[in-house]
């Protein structure tokens, strides 16, 4: 029996993100040298501002519930997440001396709330573990013997490599490297592709010039949205939004954006309905709004009986016209409760948070290699799947990038050098 070692084979990886880094650690745990490519000046950019604001690693929902965020590809990710789920990632953080903790929404923290601490410290181990990092180099192809390509301040570079895994993000950053270049070189390499869509994203809303300019950058909360969703189910859900000079976003347009998104695609039209003041039943709205005015302006006979002021109230105008007051007190009620908006089209890709689509995971196998490109693999955002923001977009870059790496080392183990 041979039971010689086999030596360490050269694996490239390009993109260094969460999914990127992770196969990175993975791999280089495994033995074999890892070379790690990044278009950018450094490491984890995305990953920097996406902590900008407070870094939302991942969330404290039961394992079903975080499962199903993932929606169409509920199953598939589910997989990934069995090796490699919230909890994990927090102990795993907790390895970079990262404490965390779990925020009123569910959300799960940092206790200082910063990214920078956390990807220091990961690129530093990377590096004393012997993970080659090579900044400015964009990947766009390959060569004709099957190198890898590289676009860097030195000219182009080709590298071969045993094995590669892809971990270039989706399109909704650019100037931070998740441009969806990839896509080319790989529709030329006849990988089944879905087109990359706006994820996470707000929505265009034609407002009236007198509210843009007044009520742009105003939040909305809380309130509840209803609509109805691709399936065909109405859905309900309470949240923070904002209004923006274009239209609408925030969180809770991002929670129900892939309906109103594909609701849009296949309809043509969709809409949302706020209810701007949920404490309060349809019919105790009634019965304040029947209240003799006294004189007041309609305006203040909401904001001293409702409590409805600000921007809430301006939306109540917006929807209803400068005439709402004339209405019969019962129409005010059920719009208070339910007041239409009509979304026309998600903001431009380069702007939303997140991106849909991607290499279908039908393209790979369970291990994430590509069917049509042994040894190559593929992980994190540019794969098409898409969830909600609150921790579960990182989760899975995470989960996948392990999946990944775990994938190449079984690869490694079963092929002979070339």
């Amino acid at each position: 029996m041979n039971t010689a070692v086999r030596p360490a084979r050269r694996v490239a990886i390009i993109g260094g993100g969460p999914a990127g880094l992770m196969a990175a650690e993975t791999v280089r745990a495994a033995g074999h040298a890892v070379d790690l490519y990044e278009a950018k000046g450094s490491p984890g950019r995305k990953f920097l501002i996406a902590g900008k604001g407070g870094l939302n690693l991942t969330h404290s929902d039961p394992q079903d519930v975080f499962v199903a965020r993932y929606r169409e590809r509920a199953a598939e990710v589910g997989a990934w997440l069995a090796d490699f789920d919230g909890p994990a990632l927090r102990e795993w953080a907790r390895g970079f001396g990262v404490d965390t903790y779990v925020g009123s929404s569910g959300r799960v923290f940092p206790i200082d709330r910063k990214a920078a601490p956390l990807l220091r410290g990961w690129v530093r181990r990377l590096k004393e573990q012997g993970v080659r990092f090579h900044v400015q180099h964009r990947w766009n192809g390959w060569q004709d013997d099957g190198a890898l390509r590289f676009e860097t301040p030195d000219g182009v570079a080709a590298v071969h490599a045993d094995a590669v895994v892809l971990a270039m993000g989706g399109g909704s950053w650019p100037e931070l490297g998740s441009d969806g270049a990839w896509v080319a070189p790989l529709a030329a390499r006849g990988i089944d592709l879905a087109p990359l869509t706006a994820a996470n994203c707000g929505f265009d809303v034609e407002w009236t010039p007198y509210f843009r300019d007044r009520q742009a950058g105003a939040p909305l909360k809380p309130v509840v949205a209803h609509w109805i969703g691709i399936d065909g189910q109405a859905h309900t859900q309470q949240g923070e939004c904002v209004i923006t000079a274009n239209g609408i976003e925030g969180s809770l347009i991002y929670a129900l954006a892939a309906d109103l998104r594909d609701t849009l695609a296949r309809d043509g039209q969709a809409q949302l309905q706020l209810d701007l003041l949920p404490g309060q039943t349809e019919a105790q709205l009634l019965d304040k709004l029947r209240k003799p005015r006294q004189g007041r302006s309609f305006g203040e006979h909401l904001r001293r009986q409702l409590g409805l002021g600000g921007v809430k109230s301006a939306l109540l105008f917006e929807v209803l016209g400068k005439d709402a007051g004339q209405l019969p007190a019962e129409a005010i009620a059920a719009a208070l409760k339910r007041l239409p908006l009509s979304p026309l089209r998600p903001r431009p890709i380069d702007e939303v948070i997140s991106t849909a689509g991607g290499v279908r995971l039908e393209a790979l196998d369970a291990q994430l290699m590509l069917r049509d490109l042994p040894g190559t693999f593929c992980a994190g955002e540019m794969l098409d799947w898409e969830a909600p923001t609150g921790g579960y977009l990182l989760t899975a870059c995470f989960a996948s990038g392990l999946r990944a790496g775990r994938g190449v080392v079984d690869y490694l183990a079963t092929t002979h050098h070339r």
